[in-house]
């Protein structure tokens, strides 16, 4: 199979065009900058040259492959404020509308990225629906709108990714902690630390994405949860230790437009997508892998 994969030099996506290209599949990486070529052309893909708001190089590569991954988001607008990230959705939700407008009707594949969601008292699983409220509400309307193409003829499915995809120590919210650690010289967690953060490793979210590709059906949901809830102070311990910082609460507020996120209680399970789809993780969990962080 022939993919068209977006956001393919990141954490998550450098895994997925390796899983992909290891697997048989010919992929098209789309590159912005000549960073993003290299990349790609040294894990052994094609590549098209275009961004995310690019629509028109989009639709033109979705429509000249066999399947679709899309990863890309400007996760840098996480970290600065909430105008930037409002900004951000916006531009995920018109490049999804775009490359699923252009499989309409061919009954090809697309996979597209989302997160896990949150329920209050328990675990959140592949059936519940994404939050419609909040700083990420725009996000989970826009994959909404995607699964629902299932009705026109696309075999639309979601990859839900957990708070934390890590890699080497680094990668998603246990990521952004390492950073703000790193800044202020504190290890520190909203709250009292005891809310629990779902983590996967890239390496095994990566093989979902593929199993999602080749098999799922149309307007489906799943869940890449390794580790169902990593208490958050049980992860700023070890960035702690091996940082060498005390660890204690901080405001939520230090967090940023995402603060408010980090303080919640979110742990998500997998059991539906192991048993559906085979999958089971096999790379280290989220705090054997922030051993491995430098100091």
């Amino acid at each position: 199979m022939q993919v068209f994969v977006t956001g393919g030099t990141g954490t998550i996506g450098s895994a997925v065009v390796a899983e992909l290209l290891d697997a048989g599949h010919d992929v098209v990486g789309l590159a912005r900058t000549e960073r993003s070529v290299q990349a790609l052309t040294a894990a052994g893909a094609q590549v098209v040259r275009g961004g995310i708001a690019d629509l028109d190089v989009l639709r033109k590569g979705a429509a000249a492959v066999d399947g679709v991954i899309n990863l890309a988001f400007d996760h840098g607008s996480e970290t600065s404020d909430a105008a930037a990230l409002d900004r951000s959705i916006a531009e995920e939700a018109a490049a999804l509308e775009t490359l699923g407008q252009a499989l309409v009707g061919s009954g090809r594949p697309i996979v597209t990225v989302s997160g896990t969601p949150w329920v209050p008292g328990r675990a959140s699983t592949e059936e519940d629906p994404l939050p419609m409220e909040g700083p990420v509400a725009g996000r989970a309307r826009s994959v909404t709108a995607l699964l629902a193409l299932a009705d026109q003829g696309v075999r639309t499915s979601a990859v839900r990714i957990p708070r934390t995809a890590h890699a080497d120590g680094q990668g998603g919210f246990a990521g952004l902690l390492t950073d703000q650690a790193r800044r202020t010289g504190v290890a520190g967690y909203p709250g009292d630390g005891a809310q629990r953060w779902p983590a996967v490793h890239a390496r095994d979210a990566a093989v979902l994405f593929r199993l999602a590709l080749e098999k799922a059906p149309a307007g489906t949901a799943w869940h890449a949860v390794a580790d169902e809830a990593d208490a958050v102070r049980d992860i700023a311990a070890v960035i702690g230790r091996r940082l060498g910082l005390p660890v204690r609460a901080v405001p939520t507020e230090d967090f940023g437009p995402f603060g408010p996120i980090f303080a919640m209680d979110q742990p998500s399970s997998s059991a539906h997508t192991r048993a559906a789809l085979g999958w089971e993780p096999t790379h280290p969990s989220l705090l054997q892998d922030l051993e491995l962080l430098e100091p």
